[in-house]
Parts: C-alpha cells; structure tokens; sequence
C-alpha cells in the first residue's frame, strides 16, 4: 500500500507541471504543446519497447485498441482541452476544477466493502479545500474566461471516465505489467500526437523560426518524459496497488503541486486562503489514507 500511495503522490508532482507548462511557452498554440509533448512520450516508449523486444509483453488487437481509445481520453484528448483552458482562464480555475477530479473518481470508485462514513472525511476536507480556493481568483478574468471554465469541465471529466476504466482494465489484466501498459498507451498516444501535430498543428519549420523555440523543444520533452511516460507508470503502479477511491484521493497532489509551480512562477507568495486550502487538501489525503486502511 505504501509503494501505491508513494507512486501516486510523485505522479502528482509530475502532472503539476502541466499546468505550468503553457504560461511558460505562451507564444505557441496549445495543439503545438499538446503535439509535441505526445509525440515525446510516443518516441521515449518505442525506444524502451525497442530495448526490450525480447522480453516486453506483446499487446493483443483487443489490448492495442484498449490502449488506443485509452490514451484520447486520458492524454491527447484530456490535455489538449486542459492547455486551451489554461489559455482563456489562466493556472489557478482550471486546476480546482481538475482538482474535483479526487472526489467524482472516490464517488464513482469506492469499494464494495468500504462504508460511506469511512470515505466522508477525506470528501469533506478536500471540498472544502477547493470551496476556499475558489474564493481567490486569479487576477482579472480575461474575455474568454467562461470559455476557459467549461473546456476545464470538460477535461475534467475526460480524466475523471480515463482514471475509473484505465483502473478497471488494469484489474482485468493483471498480467500487463504498468512499465508495459504505459509504454503501450505511449505509443498509442504518440500516434495520436503526431495526427494532431500534422492535422493541426503548426509546420515544423514554421514552429523552428519562433522566438522561444529551444525553450519550446525542451518544456515538450520535460513533460513528455516525466508528465507523460514516467507519471504514467507511477499511475499505474497506484492503480494496481491501490483502490479507485484512494487513487482518485491521491490526485488531489496534482492540484497542489500545480498551484506550488504556479506560485514558484509568478514569484509570489499564496495568500491565507490558499495556504489553508493546501492544509485541508492534505489532510483530505490523510484522512482517506487513513481511511482505506
């Protein structure tokens, strides 16, 4: 249990910096991100598969498509709407909203023998975390502000349905290790960035010759190979090891280390209401910890 929730915890602070991650590119289009930060994890997971041919597992055509349709939902589709709603309505909205994640995955994935009252502190704590965040908004709200709001919803969502099923496939397969479930759902979603990149997105050359390219190149591989491939197989490993219910608590750290970099960011200091949500958020965590014990 304690390997599950360690793992859980670092893939929180890896996800953090995807919120972070299109304030510091701000001149590229969100589909550029959202292409390049897949197509990095796509390349990192067919090296790895390639360096193991001999020994990784094979994925069957049903397993593929799982993998397939798996990483729209949890990748390429969840960030691409995440980095546009980060666009219209800045770091801090968007990651309370996703931060309500924990909360629809313990409703929707409690255990059969856990008692509601066991879960009703952690729930507790952590909505009223997020009640308060919402009480210091992010500056000025821009004019596509709403906009911003409702794609957050709707990523929020997306992640919510990709936690519960990608747990469930997890739990139907327990022969698929997570090192190679990431790796299958890498190159899956790597597929799918380099669609969105060629359909979509801007051409290589004309990317190149933006001011700020190098630091474009080197934010895409950073969440490319610790937000996507490495977070992944420490979400798995929770996944295997833990509960929906715990997991979804354990989410709740990808909301704080995303206001800690989004802090570290603008150089300044939370204000008393955000310090006090981190300290119910934690406690939120702690006490579902404690709770599926």
């Amino acid at each position: 249990m304690l390997t599950g929730i360690l793992a859980g915890l670092a893939a929180g602070a890896l996800w953090g910096l995807v919120f972070v991650a299109p304030r510091m590119v701000s001149g590229f289009a969100g589909i550029d991100l959202t292409a390049g930060r897949f197509v990095v994890y796509g390349l990192v997971s067919v090296v790895v598969l390639a360096g193991s041919a001999r020994r990784a597992r094979k994925p069957t055509l049903a397993q593929a498509w799982g993998a397939l349709w798996l990483s729209v939902l949890g990748f390429t589709g969840y960030y691409w709407i995440l980095v546009l709603s980060i666009r219209d309505a800045g770091t801090a909205m968007p990651a309370l909203i996703v931060g309500t994640i924990p909360i629809w995955v313990m409703l929707l994935g409690k255990p059969h023998g856990l008692r509601w009252a066991a879960l009703l502190p952690g729930l507790l704590l952590t909505a009223a975390g997020l009640a308060l965040m919402a009480q210091a908004p992010e500056g000025t709200p821009g004019p596509h502000y709403l906009r911003g709001i409702g794609l957050a919803v709707a990523s929020m969502a997306c992640w919510t349905a990709f936690a519960l099923l990608n747990a469930a496939w997890l739990r139907r397969h327990p022969e698929v290790g997570a090192t190679d479930w990431a790796n299958w759902l890498g190159v899956a979603t790597g597929l799918g960035g380099l669609l969105l990149a060629l359909t979509l997105g801007t051409p290589l050359p004309q990317l190149m010759a933006q001011p700020g390219w190098p630091l474009f190149a080197l934010i895409a591989v950073a969440i490319g190979v610790g937000s996507s491939w490495l977070a992944t197989i420490l979400w798995n490993i929770a996944s295997q090891k833990l509960s929906a219910s715990l997991c979804g608590q354990l989410i709740v750290s990808e909301t704080l280390f995303a206001l800690l970099y989004s802090f570290l960011w603008d150089h300044r200091w939370p204000t008393l209401a955000q310090w006090a949500a981190a300290a119910l958020f934690t406690a939120g965590i702690l006490a579902s910890i404690k709770a599926h014990k």
